[in-house]
């Protein structure tokens, strides 16, 4: 009977310290992800790129998915990249909410080449004149779920991108998957 009551106690400690550790890690991920405090955003970012990337590109783009791709060139590399990113439609393009701030390789080159090709609801658009603008300005283009998302998260810009030419469908091109 004793040596029940000291493992049940011992399994007791071992559940209690899981838990402990757990909300410690859920409350780092939110403070971190709420004051962009970059070491939390590097090791969201690697691991979305290494995890959740590549599950997500596996649907992305299609009818129904939350998911969108944009399809972009490097900056420096010249290499054409895809990665999943989450667009909402505008009347004459979309805005794509900026959870890790402005410092990603994916907005970078999109800023620096002025354009880029998004799929999302499985048709594919051309895209330009690629913008920053604060969440408060683009409101009305997000629906109330994602608001309170951007909320939790302090996410207070997007990108804003147009359609090249106005419901413009292109064929989808051929480009190297990264997660």
């Amino acid at each position: 009977m004793l040596e029940e009551v000291t493992t049940m106690g011992w399994v007791l400690t071992v559940v209690l310290v899981l838990i402990l550790v757990l909300s410690v890690l859920a409350l780092t991920f939110l403070l971190g992800m709420r004051t962009k405090f970059p070491p939390v955003l590097r090791a969201v970012r690697r691991m979305n790129r290494l995890i959740t990337n590549p599950r997500q590109m596996r649907s992305a783009g299609t009818p129904g998915s939350f998911a969108g791709v944009i399809h972009h060139t490097g900056r420096t590399s010249g290499r054409e990249y895809e990665t999943p990113v989450g667009p909402f439609p505008t009347d004459d393009g979309f805005v794509i909410t900026l959870p890790y701030g402005t410092g990603t390789d994916w907005l970078k080159n999109v800023l620096a080449s002025g354009s880029a090709t998004l799929v999302t609801e499985g048709r594919t658009y051309e895209v330009d004149r690629p913008e920053i603008v604060r969440i408060a300005d683009v409101v009305s283009a997000l629906p109330a779920e994602e608001l309170g998302k951007l909320r939790l998260f302090r996410v207070e810009q997007a990108l804003q991108v147009r359609r090249a030419e106005a419901n413009r469908e292109l064929s989808h091109p051929q480009v190297r998957r990264v997660g």
